[in-house]
């Protein structure tokens, strides 16, 4: 529970570099997240040059954390891999959290950008990084030390649970 706990969307980070190794660490955890049929349809586009995370910002007026982030990892869907169709993007979405959650664990800030299904954004990603027709962007995680204090809090609700029926 702590890293679920401290997990926090931070989008302001300090110049500090984050080392290929916890790079490593946050992709691997993203790597054994659940997929369907264990197809494991992922991709990873990293980021650490500062024109690219300042042009790959430029897919989302939302995607502004990117330019002070000291990495980015572009998150892609590859349909070629799929055993199950349209089940990637469940897929991604598990991979995408327990790169959070291990973002959290490193005690780094992360924050997801979301790309699929935005079109626009989907059609800028696959330009600007000359994508393969069957790989689809789907979320950007930009990565950093948090320039600010990550506060943890209980986000529970009671009044969001119904048993048996609604």
């Amino acid at each position: 529970m702590d890293a679920i706990l401290k997990r926090r969307s931070v989008r302001r980070y300090t110049d500090k570099e984050v080392s290929e190794d916890l790079i490593k660490k946050i992709i691997e955890a993203g790597m054994n997240a659940p997929s369907a049929g264990n197809q494991q349809p992922w991709h990873f586009l990293i980021m650490k040059n500062k024109k690219t995370l300042e042009d790959a910002s430029g897919c989302s007026p939302h995607a502004h954390a990117l330019k002070d982030a000291a990495a980015g990892i572009l998150l892609c869907g590859d349909l070629s891999l799929e055993k199950h169709k349209d089940y990637w993007v469940q897929d991604c979405s598990a991979c995408a959290e327990n790169m959070l959650l291990e973002v959290a664990e490193l005690s780094l800030g992360a924050v997801w950008l979301g790309v699929y299904p935005r079109q626009d954004r989907v059609d800028y990603l696959k330009k600007y990084f000359a994508l393969p027709e069957q790989v689809i962007p789907f979320a950007i995680i930009s990565i950093g030390y948090p320039a600010d204090e990550i506060k943890v809090t209980n986000r529970y609700n009671v009044t969001r649970l119904h048993y048996e029926k609604w």
